[in-house]
């Protein structure tokens, strides 16, 4: 291509990135009316695993005006949904359904698919989606062997599981179901083998499984359990370490960039060796490496190419060691440099879509328009196609369609759509008509005048008429629209109109800015010294605009006023009452409105009140009869008489003069001394007009001043220092501003006080320019290049000499905007919140001025997720971040995962900020989703429970699923075993069965993106009680006739006890024998002697059970089972136990139903009692 057509594609990418800048605003009511092309917004992964348990959904969600239809393919030919009765098609959607409830193989929809969204505006293409159903196929089943093996020598136990989609999950349990212990001598390798280094006595066992558990059916498999027995015939003979895993030397691995790279060495040895790991020609990044598995295996996260090479494993035992290279390769599957953008142009305008990737080996690009190849299209003169960019030129409405671009090499592919659209709209003001802005006079205003159009409008401002266009000072116009006023006054207060005008017309609208008055506080409070249990008032008056309701605030020591009575608060007033010890601080007034504040504050000292009436504290007398005695040029000597000290002690003695020359009325501060001392030593100054007076100090206060002394002047003299803070600065790019603080009256030493003002280019002159200046502050030196450096200095003189030699001070001339934006910026995301952007720092040159840093600027485009809705699109306010000094990278913390971010970077110096980078777009990735919206359940039955939950909110990515966990809890809070399940992410319930009833259990649930789980909820839900069961379980504690009868019982028992103790009390007998021989019980007979049995208790009659209780078939009980037996304790056995392990039918005498009763009584019903109450 020649340097003509060079130029021609730069223009062409400089207006296409101009024309880029038209945004279409997200207000519904601007969105309704603009037509679109279709946009995929949400699509299944390209390699789908499906459960074959579970329908097939794939996903495929677009939006366009008018909304687009959709249709599939099926491994290339067009997929006829209306002939396959099982496959359906969402309303409004082109997501599939498929249902294989109905015993359907989900095989048989195996196969690559890709869906089409169309609308007469352009078709967009999806991923292509490859649909496999998830595989878990059974161990093949063999006979092991017994491994027998001589102790000290190394062995391998091999897993060998049956290849799964996707793989499984391997590792090793004993008969118990506890994980194998591993250590430097036994580990796993990460093709699931058990790797001994040496083998031990205590290694031999016959119970060393294998498992093997598939995730997405989450089934485990079991290999039969494998035996070792460790024999030592002999004593096991150390040697020094030898590789079992990897096999040869060196071996070499392929990764690619971005993956996890694991490389592994397993030695074998006696004593164990250990492993340490080295990069043949580098250092191991620290931040992205990690040992696992005892430092045997090396983790690498997010490979880069400069992983690549050589990495040296070393095993090492006290008799030697041996090492092992392993060649690392990476390549890279396509990756976006910069994918392209949606691009909406008016007509006639020029624009460009990018699709620049990288990988290796490099990726071609191929262009698409509305799914068809770029070539099949003829040539258009709009239109043309260089390397990885497609130019347009004066575009037209009928060249809105949907662009392609896919770049692939042998590890992968992207699939990127990009439209073209073409709008042709006459600008519409969005700022709402007749708002109103308040702002504080003398603060910025910014006036907002938000426009839409195609093509971009052009915004112009009037002031309460269009007479005249607003420009220039003291106006600020920025690229939005917005009219800015830096400092505001009250004349800029009134009706403002914007205008927005482009090629297809013009729209107005109207605003109003109202400048108001500051707050200020005209009366603030004073310094008070009061003594305790006195009253004390802090004044704050306060002016404010009236249209502003103030609101005023007290503080102590910057925090909120006690919560006691004693401090009431008025409009313009505190008042503390009985002041203690406790209330001495910092008091502060803070008055507030909606648009300022103005606060001041005062101290309180509390001082020790008068302990009785007969003493009373005061401030002491003035001093007097002052005297001047002792003079010399530059001091004198002044005394005094103190006056009273009212029962306070004199502290201090404060000394103050009146200069008559130079500002006469006016009382400084000169010197202190003791309260013992009644004489000071004063310092003095040339051509001073001095009058002296006395204050003296006690704890309750300054006395009044003493009267002044005589006048005593000094004479003159040249000066004896140099004016202080001198600074050389420019505040315009050709000047330099020498300034200084001059010299006081006091510090001037004579009359005719002047300044003379020297500078030199630094480096460039050697002699000074010098100015005789008048008592200024400043002066100004024009046509000076821009920011160089200046050394100046400023001598004081007056009409008796010059001041000392002044120092020299280098400064700088003015500064100018930066004329350079950053280059070559980048951004490198490093996690899901964090990314990394860096730049190349700006030539000096261009900097024109002290460089004070670098600010990204940069904003939340949009969320990449299918469910983002308009409020939350709706792009995030711009952050700013400031990086000071010569900088060339940041860190941007804080981002949204799973968002489309822009930033640009801009140089800073002291006059301002540069010209801005081109913008920059990158992606955040997926992050851990936010906890579920709720969890609830639904539907509670005797052994099941139908949960129900919401998504999370902040989904940060594609859900892959849900975890669900469970255990029981009973009555003590004691927790049973935790089941786990894993739920599809497209689900919003499950039932769960096979639970026990009226059971507590305790669910956690989380949703999991591909990033991992992200924190879960908690909650607790019981299943119910059986009808029957709970229909039997009555409580006879609460019957009327149960508390009748007890209290019938009682009240029987009571009167026996009372006629007992009567007739105890007569003296009378109880005739028992008679009365036994009388009333004797036929039931009861004597004993035999021959009878080794109880006659009460006598089994001899017909051996029949007693009554309630439950008799085996063979007609007798019996005792001798084991007390261990689960008929025991289970549903359906022949005896019944209570809780304790009694027998309750053998020694129960009520019918079944009393039996009941009498159980429930006695506590709550749990499991085991509800059993028994069937008995």
């Amino acid at each position: 291509m020649d340097s003509r057509s060079d130029c021609l594609v730069l223009l062409l990418l400089v207006l296409g990135s101009a024309a880029t800048a038209l945004e279409v605003p997200l207000d519904p009511k601007v969105l309704e009316g603009l037509p679109q092309p279709p946009t995929i917004t949400h699509q299944s992964p390209k390699d789908y695993i499906v459960d074959p348990r579970e329908n097939i959904v794939i996903h495929c969600e677009a939006k366009g005006k008018p909304h687009p239809s959709f249709s599939w393919t099926r491994n290339g030919l067009h997929l006829d949904i209306g002939k396959d009765a099982k496959v359906t098609m969402k309303p409004r959607s082109g997501t599939l359904v498929i249902d294989i409830s109905s015993g359907e193989k989900a095989e048989s929809y195996e196969g690559v698919y890709q869906c089409t969204a169309r609308n007469k505006h352009g078709t967009a293409l999806s991923n292509n989606i490859v649909i496999r159903q998830s595989r878990s196929p059974l161990w093949s089943k063999e006979r092991i062997k017994p491994i027998v093996v001589q102790e000290g020598l190394p062995l391998v136990l091999r897993c060998q599981p049956p290849a799964g989609l996707p793989p499984p999950i391997i590792f090793w349990m004993d008969n118990n179901f506890q994980r194998l212990p591993q250590s430097r001598r036994v580990s796993q390798a990460l093709n699931g083998d058990l790797y001994f280094s040496n083998v031990m006595t205590e290694d031999s066992r016959s119970d060393y499984i294998c498992y093997a558990r598939f995730p997405h059916t989450q089934t485990i498999q079991q290999k039969q359990p494998v035996t070792v027995r460790v024999f030592n015939n002999e004593a096991a003979e150390e040697r020094k370490p030898a590789f079992l895993l990897p096999e040869g030397s060196p071996s070499s691995k392929l990764v690619l960039r971005g993956q996890v790279l694991e490389l592994e060495c397993i030695a074998e040895g006696l004593p164990t060796p250990e492993i340490s790991w080295i990069k043949v020609s580098g250092e191991l990044p620290a931040k992205r490496t990690s040992f696992q598995n005892f430092e045997k295996t090396l983790r690498i996260v997010n490979v880069s190419e400069e992983d690549a090479g050589g990495y040296q494993c070393t095993a090492r035992n006290r008799l030697g060691s041996a090492q092992h290279i392993i060649h690392v390769s990476v390549k890279a599957a396509p990756y976006w440099i910069r994918a392209p953008q949606n691009l909406v142009l008016a007509p006639l305008e020029s624009g460009g879509l990018t699709c620049r990737a990288g990988g290796n080996p490099k990726p071609t690009v191929a262009w698409f328009i509305n799914g068809d190849p770029i070539d099949n299209f003829p040539e258009e003169p709009s239109r043309r196609v260089e390397d990885d960019t497609i130019i347009f030129t004066e575009v037209q409405t009928a060249s809105s369609a949907v662009y392609q671009c896919n770049v692939s090499n042998e590890y992968g592919y992207l699939l990127s759509n990009a439209f073209l659209n073409v709008l042709a709209e006459p600008p519409r003001i969005l700022t709402p008509h007749n708002t109103v802005y308040p702002v504080i006079r003398d603060k910025p205003a910014l006036l907002n005048c938000v426009s839409f159009g195609s093509p971009v409008p052009r915004v112009t401002w009037f002031k309460d008429s269009r007479s005249s266009i607003l420009m220039g000072d003291p106006f600020v116009f920025h690229e939005n629209g917005t009219l800015e006023i830096p400092v505001a006054q009250a004349f800029h207060s009134g009706r403002y109109t914007c205008v927005a005008r482009n090629s297809l017309g013009i729209s107005e609208n109207h605003v109003y800015l109202e400048v108001k008055e500051p707050t200020r506080i005209v009366k603030q409070p004073e310094y008070m010294v009061v003594q305790k249990n006195r009253d004390v008032v802090f004044m704050c008056k306060v002016m404010h605009d009236p249209s502003l309701v103030p609101t005023m605030i007290w503080l102590k020591d910057s925090g909120e006023l006690p919560d006691d009575d004693r401090f009431i608060v008025d409009s313009e007033s505190l008042t503390i009452m009985y002041v203690t010890e406790a209330d001495e601080g910092t008091y502060t007034c803070i008055m507030n409105t909606t648009l300022d504040q103005d606060s001041a504050s005062a101290q309180l000292t509390v001082v020790e009140a008068t302990p009785t009436p007969a003493v009373m504290y005061e401030k002491p007398d003035p001093p007097t009869d002052l005297e001047l005695t002792d003079p010399e040029v530059r001091s004198i000597q002044l005394s005094w008489i103190p006056g009273d000290e009212h029962n306070s002690p004199i502290k201090k003695f404060l000394v103050q003069y009146e200069d008559a020359l130079h500002g006469s009325g006016t009382w400084n501060n000169l010197t202190e001394v003791p309260g013992s001392r009644t004489m000071a030593h004063l310092k003095l100054s040339p051509y001073i007009h001095y009058s002296f007076r006395v204050l003296a100090l006690n704890d309750v206060g300054y006395s009044l001043p003493s009267l002044p002394s005589r006048t005593y002047r000094t004479k003159p003299a040249a000066p004896d220092e140099n004016p202080s803070d001198v600074k050389a600065m420019g505040t315009e790019h050709n000047n330099l501003v020498i300034s200084w603080k001059p010299l006081t009256g006091l510090q001037s030493n004579g009359p005719g006080l002047q300044y003379n003002v020297m500078w030199r280019q630094m480096d460039v002159d050697k002699d000074w320019n010098t100015e005789t200046v008048a008592n200024v502050s400043k002066f100004v030196v024009a046509g000076t290049p821009t920011f160089v450096p200046y050394e100046v200095k400023v001598q004081a003189l007056n009409n008796y000499g010059k001041g000392p030699k002044p120092p020299i001070v280098v400064g700088y001339s003015g500064e100018d905007w930066p004329v350079a934006a950053p280059a070559n910026v980048r951004v490198r995301v490093q996690n899901s919140t964090q990314a990394e952007v860096s730049w190349e720092p700006v030539p000096a040159k261009s900097v024109r001025g002290r460089l004070q840093g670098y600010k990204v600027y940069y904003w939340k485009e949009r969320s990449l997720h299918k469910h983002t809705t308009h409020s939350h699109t709706h792009r995030m306010e711009q952050q700013t971040l400031t990086f000071t000094g010569n900088r060339s990278h940041g860190k941007l913390p804080g981002l949204h995962p799973y968002s489309l971010y822009s930033l640009n970077v801009r140089v800073c110096n002291g006059r301002g900020e540069g010209p801005a980078s081109p913008f920059l777009k990158f992606e955040t990735p997926e992050g851990v989703p936010g906890p579920p919206a709720f969890l609830r359940v639904t539907n509670s039955n005797i052994d099941s429970l139908t949960l129900e939950w919401g998504p999370p909110h902040e989904r940060n990515g594609h859900l892959v699923g849900y975890i669900l966990t469970y255990q029981t809890v009973n009555n003590t809070n004691e927790f049973g075993q935790l089941k786990e399940l894993s739920v599809p992410p497209n689900e919003t319930s499950t039932t769960l069965h096979n639970l026990k009833y009226s059971t507590r259990y305790k669910f956690y649930f989380s949703a999991k993106t591909a990033t991992g789980p992200g924190p879960g909820i908690t909650e607790e839900f019981a299943t119910i009680m059986d009808g029957a069961m709970a229909s039997r379980q009555v409580d006879i504690a609460t019957q009327g006739w149960f508390i009748g009868l007890m209290c019938a019982i009682a009240l029987l028992i009571l009167v026996l006890l009372i006629m007992c103790f009567i007739k105890r009390n007569k003296g009378g007998k109880y005739p028992v024998k008679e009365k036994e021989a009388a009333h004797a019980d036929p039931e009861i007979q004597p004993m035999k002697d021959d009878d080794i049995t109880f006659g009460e208790y006598s089994d001899n009659e017909d051996h029949k059970p007693l009554k309630g209780s439950r008799t085996p078939s063979s007609g007798t009980v019996k005792r001798d089972e084991s007390d261990d037996s689960l008929v025991d304790y289970g549903e359906g056995g022949d005896g019944q136990f209570n809780e304790d392990g009694s027998f309750i039918g053998q020694y129960s005498g009520k019918t079944d139903r009393d039996g009941v009763q009498a159980h429930e009584s006695s506590e709550a019903p749990s499991p085991v009692n509800a059993m028994n109450s069937f008995v």
